[in-house]
This record gives C-alpha cells, structure tokens and sequence, in this order.
C-alpha cells in the first residue's frame, strides 16, 4: 500500500519553521537510534561523517585552537621583528630588489620603524612598545619570524594561510580539524566564528568554508551583538507539546525519505548537522553569556574599557566555548583592517590598543585555568609589510606595501614551546632567511599537535584522496614543538 503524499519534507521546511528547534529532528531519531548509519572520515577506520569525537592518529598534546586572525597583514617590522638596518638607512634608498603590490604608491625609501623595540620576560624576546601586554606573557609563546607563502595578493595570501592552496574554494583548518577529530560537545557546533561589529573581513564566508568537506564542518557564524545566535528558541506559541507533535511529522518524513535513499552520504551528513539543535537551545545561550564572569575576569580582558571591550568580550567567549569542548574558534577582524597602506604611524597603534590586552588575557587565562597545555592560541594574519614606506604624501600619510616572503605570527600552548623565538629575516625584515616556515609547513605542524598525519588526514573527491597540504613537501617543524 502507497504512502499518502500529504506534503513534501520540502514544503513542510518551507511552511513551518519553528528556529533551530525544528531542527531537532536528528537528535530525536538517534535517540531512538533511527538514523541511517552513520559514516566516518578517514581517520580511524570506515568513514563517518559527524561531530562526534575520532581517535587521532596518535596521541595529541592540543585538543583545541583560537586563531586570532588579523586581516590585512600586520607590520612584522613594527611590531615582532626589530631590524637595527631600517634605523640606520631611514629615508634613503632601499638597495636592493623590491617587489610591490602597489605601483602607483610605491617607494623605494626605507622606512626606520617609528617604535621601540625591547627585551620581554625572562627569554628576552624583543617586542615592540605597542604591545605591552603581550610582552608580560612572551615567556608562554613562540614567536616566528619567518613565516613565507610567496603570494602578494591578499585573496591568495588568505587561501594559502588558511586552507593551504592560492585557490579558493578549499576547505579551512577549521573544517579539516573538525572533520578529523569530531568535537568533545555534542552540545555547541564544533567550529565557532566570532565576527566583527564593524563587518566580516574581506572574503567573508571564505574564511570559515568547509570547501567541498561535508556542510557539516563549514564554521558557525556567531553574531558580533546579541542575539549572537538567531532563532534559538521557537515561538511561544509552538513550544512544548505543539513543537514534539511537528517534530514527530517530520521524523516520519526523514525515515521514509532516508529509506528511499539509503547510502546517501550527503544526506547523512546534513540531518547530522541538526542534531545539536534541541541541546543548544541552552547550552549556546549560556556559552555565549559572559555576564556571570567575575569581575577580575573581565578586567584582565579589558572588558571594561570601550577601547578593547569588543575585543576582549569576544576572546573571553572563545576561552568559554573551547572549556565547553568547541575544537575550534576564530576571531575575526572586520574588512582588512590591518591592510596599512597609509596612515600606518596613526592607525597601527589603534589596532595594537584594540586586540594587545585581550589576546594576552586570553594566554593568561587559559594557563591559569589549565587549559594552555591543550589549546593552541594563534595570532597572526595573511601576510607582513615591506620595509619601504608606501605613499610618500607626507609623514602622516606614511604606509607600507604587503610582504608574504618574510613575515612575523606567534603562537602558545597545545605543545608549543614557550619563551621561545624560531626563525630569521633578512637584515631589512623582507626575505625569511632561516629557518623558513611556509605555510604548508605550518598545516603540517598544526596538524601533528592534534595528533593528525597531514598525509593521512584525506577526503575522497573525484576518486582522489584530497588532504591540507594536498602532495606539498610539507614538514612538520619540530624546532617549534615543545
């Protein structure tokens, strides 16, 4: 006997959206262990494609990451890499070769950094004055100063830093993380993104996309303002016994439809996607909740003062979800707001203002909470500045130009080393001469702190074993692991 054709999952979607509750479904079915069986990356055996946690290939020292990701490309020269030259040959011209981004503002002029540069902690890590705070935390980092992907462009300087190739449409760290480790919630979306009051960074959505990995690793945006989340709740009218009975018409949709496509991956993968629904009606509430933070919490951030309050409330949220289990979060900037082209003597130390108390807190915090030991804590951005200055207007008008073949980030915790500075640039802070550190070879070092084989963490796509670093002599860097 025929099933009655009353509507289609489809148009039932379309005409009763009831918030993430609707989306429950899944949840409901595993409970009665109704769904499809389920599949699984290949990371420990057959494949599966859902969030909860895999085995690693071996054993991981990082369980978690927050990248703090500065889009644009802040100044290595102004603020991580100190180089005596730049003072000496200031406004003369630069001899050497110069590759430009900007023609039609270019330079040849060196230009001396305007800041100071001094010795920090007790590694005597030399840092820039516009990052004080950092400075009380250098003895819990590893500064690299030599980090190089050779594009100039900021598109393919983002592609190649964060999903491992010059081309978009890759998937991100995140998603390849996620993918191969599952998350330790069921509760929270395993990947988290926290963006920007004033906008996402340039090439939005590509920060966080999941590539051609299943949708169910691609990022959650979380809004900048509450409500950070949409929809979380239904409406007060559909709540309760009247949502359970809509639910209950939808399973029956959801199991005729998976029997009539069974082995359907894709499909598999998508109601694997809204079975944290029902669970985050709370639990993303409260995660996202910082108002019960003590006082002395909020402080050390900088919650308190308007310069960094942003800032710092969306880094204390990234600490809360990654002791909540979330594998991994992503602070964002908006536009490309470290891009200094001009104005950079003015508009450098705002930013540094902005992000330097928080992202130090963030250090302190997690140590103090046990937690540094498992989390990696990232900060850096695509790409570094040139040591010419760019638009020569006058000096208050003053930038530099972008520079991918030597450039400055750091890193803490997750089986980093502390204290420690890895790497060299040339005497001008423009070619990475020691101890070269591509991006590739960051995936592949990333990855072994998780405990992930960047050779064997591979999706399946178009008969081909697809990975991060995707057949790049990529290395793990061991003189940066602890």
């Amino acid at each position: 006997m025929s099933r009655p054709q009353l509507c289609s999952r489809r148009h039932f979607l379309q005409a009763n959206g009831f918030g993430l509750g609707t989306l429950a479904l899944a949840w409901l079915l595993r409970q009665d262990r109704l769904l499809a069986g389920p599949v699984k990356p290949h990371v420990d055996g057959a494949p599966r494609y859902d969030l909860r946690p895999k085995a690693p290939h071996f054993a991981p020292k990082a369980k978690a990451m927050i990248s703090l990701f500065m889009m644009g490309g802040p100044s290595q020269m102004d603020l991580f890499d100190p180089k005596p030259m730049l003072s000496k040959y200031d406004g003369q011209t630069f001899p050497g070769e110069i590759k430009y981004d900007n023609l039609a503002q270019a330079s040849a002029k060196v230009f001396g950094s305007p800041w100071k540069f001094s010795p920090q902690g007790q590694c005597g890590m030399e840092l820039s004055e516009l990052l004080p705070k950092l400075g009380e935390v250098a003895d819990d980092i590893t500064l690299i100063r030599s980090m190089h992907s050779g594009v100039n462009n900021h598109a393919q300087a983002l592609y190649a830093i964060n999903n491992g190739r010059i081309l978009r449409g890759r998937p991100a760290l995140g998603s390849w993380l996620t993918y191969g480790l599952g998350s330790e919630t069921q509760d929270l979306p395993a990947y988290m993104v926290l963006a920007h009051p004033g906008g996402l960074p340039t090439f939005d959505a590509e920060h966080y996309t999941n590539g051609w990995l299943p949708a169910l690793y691609q990022g959650t945006l979380i809004r900048p303002t509450e409500p950070r989340i949409l929809n979380l709740d239904p409406p007060a009218a559909l709540a309760g016994k009247a949502q359970a009975r809509q639910l209950e018409l939808l399973k029956s949709f959801n199991e005729a439809h998976l029997a009539e496509h069974p082995g359907e991956l894709d499909l598999q993968a998508r109601i694997a996607s809204y079975e944290l629904a029902a669970n985050m009606q709370h639990a993303a509430k409260e995660a996202l909740d910082i108002s019960n933070e003590p006082a002395s919490i909020k402080k050390l951030y900088g919650v308190d003062d308007p310069k960094t309050r942003d800032y710092a409330t969306r880094c204390l949220i990234a600490r809360r979800l990654v002791e909540r289990g979330v594998r991994f979060v992503q602070v964002l900037n908006s536009g490309q707001s470290w891009d200094h082209h001009g104005s950079l003597i003015s508009a450098l130390p705002k930013n540094c203002i902005a992000v330097d108390q928080p992202s130090a807190a963030l250090v302190t915090d997690l140590k103090q909470r046990g937690l540094l030991d498992s989390t990696v804590v990232h900060w850096g951005g695509e790409m570094g500045r040139l040591p010419v200055l760019q638009n020569d207007a006058g000096r208050e008008k003053w930038g530099r130009d972008h520079n991918t073949y030597g450039f400055s980030q750091w890193v803490a915790g997750g089986g980093f080393k502390r204290g420690h500075v890895y790497g060299e640039t040339d005497e001008w802070g423009q070619h990475a001469v020691k101890d070269i550190v591509n991006h590739y070879d960051w995936h592949a070092t990333l990855l072994h702190c998780f405990g992930l084989d960047h050779t064997q963490l591979t999706y399946t796509r178009n008969g081909l074993n697809a990975s991060l670093t995707d057949g790049q002599e990529a290395r793990v860097v061991n003189g940066i692991l602890a």
